[in-house]
């Protein structure tokens, strides 16, 4: 396996000291590029992305074009993550290109996302790691990514990999200051509150909250926000129904 370019290890270099450089490395990328593209970056620890920090969402596509893959469990970063390679979906009207996000390409477009294009950095070795990061261009028409924009962008997903390796750990009083922020922490806790209630399994959860947050037309976190804190209760869904652990 090879290392980063030259090009990707001086960006990591030139932007260790900001205060947060994954977001300035979201901007550095758009600039870069030579189309308009907004650009996400995200740290998943499964490919479903049940367990993820969000890095940066630069642009303004790419806010929307994240939460939706977390609300719904789908999208071109799930399925680099799953396929350990680059997705590059030119025309989310393609039917071929979208056949694995079927719901978020519809979704997507009618927040005027026309392509997507998701490049995976995957951490730690063997045959089943799924850990990693994954940087997303975002376009509001179809087209193919040229080999230039390719490869800048490869070069800023490749110095956020060598951004994060270099980064201390966060101390629990430290995480509001560092700039891997925990912000679906309150979605894990309301997966474990929705087990403990329903009856089910940590999986089974996760799927009865998306599929509520889908139907309520709502953001995945304010959906947990309002189970944990508000005391919410979800209807039990039929696709869900309690296991029998």
């Amino acid at each position: 396996m090879t290392g980063p370019r030259p090009e990707a290890v001086a960006l990591a270099a030139r932007l260790a000291g900001q205060a947060h450089p994954a977001r300035h490395l979201g901007e550095a990328c758009r600039t870069a590029l030579r189309d308009a593209y907004s650009v996400g970056l995200t740290l998943a620890a499964d490919a479903a992305l049940a367990q993820r920090v969000s890095l940066c969402a630069a642009g303004p596509l790419a806010a929307r074009g994240e939460s939706l893959q977390i609300n719904l469990g789908e999208g071109p970063c799930v399925q680099a993550l799953r396929q350990h390679a680059p997705v590059l979906a030119e025309d989310l009207d393609d039917p071929a290109a979208t056949r694995h996000w079927p719901v978020y390409a519809q979704q997507a477009k009618a927040h005027r996302i026309r392509a997507a294009f998701a490049l995976p950095v995957l951490n730690g070795t063997g045959p089943g790691q799924q850990a990693g990061l994954v940087l997303t261009l975002y376009r509001d028409h179809p087209g193919p990514l040229c080999e230039t924009d390719l490869d800048t962008a490869q070069d800023h997903a490749d110095a956020a990999e060598l951004l994060l390796l270099a980064a201390p750990a966060p101390t629990e009083d430290d995480l509001t200051h560092a700039w891997l922020l925990p912000t679906t922490a309150v979605v894990h806790q309301a997966i474990g509150m929705i087990s403990y209630r329903h009856h089910l399994t940590t999986g089974q959860a996760l799927a009865l909250l998306r599929a509520h947050a889908h139907t309520q037309d709502t953001d995945l976190t304010t959906l947990a926000h309002s189970i944990v804190h508000e005391r919410l209760t979800l209807p039990d869904s039929p696709d869900t129904g309690p296991s029998d652990r």
